[in-house]
């Protein structure tokens, strides 16, 4: 008798086992850097949550590290519609949560666990949009620095006169912020040239022109920069609470006798100084292969601010840094980082550039930022510059996930 009672609840406690595991699995990542990776994107693709946790939904999990805090995570999907007709979350695409590796801190475990009730939504850190209402801006910004650029209505003449701004470019333009929550909606709402003041959250002290800003692109051929104009069309394809990803379309232009257009996908990740550029370039006939220069407006001080720079390169890493002292603005830190297609620098008139290898149909990776230092983060030059020579070696050594049973 007692032989066959044993086998039942054997089968329980398997089944029961396994109800728990169908309900928990752990992720570990592993870091090959000695150095702090702070705010490390961790991203898993859904499929393995769905694998380890059948019918999991975005909305009924939670993320937890080794100490069971729960973490802010975001669920994005950049390949489109995808269809999901038997609700198995097949579209949700990939899983997103950060961490804070220590220095020396080679590895980390978390758990992502259903829950019977919806997570609640996570503060937002990363937020970016069209901006009509100022003549087709386009901003985003994270919680440590913000960002726009200018579209068609900026560039259109003024026609019939009335006074409108016409700026054409597709430059770059950095708006320094002192907090961390989002400002770019309340910014634009106190009207055009008011945020040129610091009145407590930050300050727009970048002057863009006619200049490639804070990271814009150029085709680099002959010793002349060939740029286009404001951005065409955008899209935007993840809107935070952790990561903000948008595209910007720019018409074909002349550079040098062919005929360039560019597609930008800027990702944007909360606690970061830059932002991840992927930049397809498509040449209509001609070479396939070309030079693009990456640049960083020389002077780009406020009116009366009579700023100093100081440059600082490393041809062996394929980074460059800007350090610009103004009067009574603070001093603000720009920096471009080529870590597998550098080509070298060059300058022009308005221009400092770093220069890479781009082919006609494929993405080409780099990072563009700033830092402020009444932004609390940088306090000096060599604290750009570390932070730039630290964000070169991330970018070469990816952290490395694994899935495994709880």
């Amino acid at each position: 008798m007692k032989t066959r009672l044993l086998a039942p609840l054997a089968l329980i406690a398997l089944l029961s086992s396994a109800a728990v595991a169908a309900d928990k699995m752990t992720i570990t990542v592993t870091n090959d850097l000695t150095s702090a990776r702070p705010s490390e994107m961790i991203s898993l693709p859904w499929k393995e949550v769905e694998k380890a946790m059948p019918g999991a939904l975005l909305q009924k999990i939670a993320v937890k590290d080794a100490a069971g805090h729960v973490l802010p995570y975001q669920v994005i999907n950049l390949d489109g519609e995808a269809k999901d007709p038997r609700s198995q979350g097949v579209a949700y695409g990939d899983l997103l949560f950060q961490h804070d590796f220590a220095a020396g801190e080679k590895s980390a475990t978390f758990t992502i666990e259903r829950t019977t009730t919806v997570s609640a939504p996570f503060p937002v850190k990363t937020f970016a949009r069209f901006v009509p209402e100022r003549l087709d801006d386009f901003a985003w910004e994270n919680d440590k620095i913000a960002h726009r650029t200018y579209g068609p209505a900026l560039a259109a003449p003024d026609e019939p006169k009335r006074g409108k701004e016409v700026l054409i470019t597709s430059g770059l333009d950095i708006w320094c912020k002192r907090v961390t929550y989002p400002i770019v909606d309340r910014w634009y709402n106190k009207g055009h040239d008011h945020y040129h003041k610091d009145e407590g959250e930050g300050i727009d002290m970048y002057n863009v022109g006619t200049s490639q800003g804070c990271g814009g692109t150029g085709v680099w051929v002959g010793g002349k920069l060939y740029v286009g104009r404001n951005y065409k069309t955008w899209k935007i394809l993840a809107n935070g609470p952790i990561r903000s990803v948008f595209e910007l379309a720019y018409d074909a232009w002349d550079a040098n006798g062919q005929k360039v257009s560019e597609v930008k996908r800027f990702t944007t990740d909360a606690g970061r100084n830059l932002d991840l550029i992927e930049s397809t370039f498509t040449v209509e006939g001609g070479a396939k292969d070309i030079i693009i220069g990456i640049g960083i407006n020389k002077n780009s001080s406020d009116r009366g601010q009579n700023s100093k720079s100081e440059v600082t390169k490393s041809e062996a890493e394929g980074w460059f840094t800007q350090w610009e002292v103004q009067a009574t603005n603070g001093s603000l830190g720009e920096g471009v980082i080529v870590p597998t297609a550098f080509a070298g620098f060059a300058q022009d008139a308005v221009n400092e550039l770093v220069l890479a290898k781009a082919t006609s149909g494929q993405p080409l990776r780099y990072y563009v930022g700033a830092g402020w230092t009444f932004g609390g983060d940088f306090a000096s030059k060599d604290d750009w510059t570390k932070y730039i020579a630290n964000e070169t070696a991330r970018a070469k050594s990816p952290v490395k996930v694994t899935v495994s049973a709880p």
